[in-house]
């Protein structure tokens, strides 16, 4: 497609995410009670509107955590964390071809050199890597899902650690928000526990990557 044609795309589709925050019209993914009255009158096509527009919600920088705790008010904790964490692949999946189709090839020109570094450091155990940095309770899924568009990162690999790594922390949520809907203390707790667990386990896979890659580096040195 011609540069002209792709601007032209690009622009419209910041238009419409702008118009989208500007005006709300995804607000009401942030209404648990509005979320689950419209899931229980609309049936199969309730569930398809809800998993495409959370996947538009988070797809535009909108928090995954928060369709999590909704959803997971609306239909339970293991419902909500399916349904949450499959909209939220799906809104990765968009952002990431997004961003290779319609930035890659400017920002490989403008910065190559980091490219090249970024596609280095996820050339090799490219899933375990995606899911280290998804398990983090820290960072932006936007700016992964546009970074790794951007980048050489195979999609399959790309798509199934984001997946796995989603799966924690919206059942923590999921949880919380389905703890909150029932009054349940318990599962509150469970999503606690559950929320330290999942961010230990992020930090211990970042800490051996470290040091393997520490130790890796006094290898090829020796």
């Amino acid at each position: 497609m011609p540069n002209q044609a792709r601007w032209l795309f690009f622009a419209a589709l910041a238009l419409v995410s702008y118009l989208a925050i500007h005006y709300g019209w995804l607000d009401f993914l942030a209404n648990e009670n509005q979320v689950a009255s419209y899931l229980h009158n609309h049936g199969i096509t309730g569930f398809l509107v809800v998993t495409l527009a959370g996947a538009a919600f988070t797809g535009i920088g909108a928090p995954r955590q928060l369709l999590a705790f909704v959803l997971g008010f609306a239909m339970g904790g293991i419902n909500g964390t399916i349904l949450s964490s499959l909209a939220t692949a799906i809104g990765a999946a968009g952002c990431f071809f997004t961003a290779r189709w319609l930035l890659r090839e400017s920002l490989t020109r403008r910065f190559g050199h980091r490219m090249r570094q970024f596609d280095q450091l996820f050339r090799d155990q490219t899933l375990m890597k995606v899911l280290m940095v998804r398990l983090l309770p820290v960072g932006s899924n936007l700016v992964t899902n546009l970074v790794a568009g951007c980048s050489g990162i195979r999609f399959a690999p790309f798509l199934v650690g984001s997946t796995l790594g989603y799966i924690p922390q919206m059942l923590v949520f999921a949880l919380a928000g389905a703890g909150i809907g029932s009054a349940d203390q318990y599962q509150l707790l469970l999503s606690v526990v559950l929320f330290i667990l999942a961010s230990l386990i992020g930090a211990l896979l970042y800490h051996n990557h470290r040091a393997r890659t520490l130790a890796n580096s006094v290898s090829d040195q020796s």
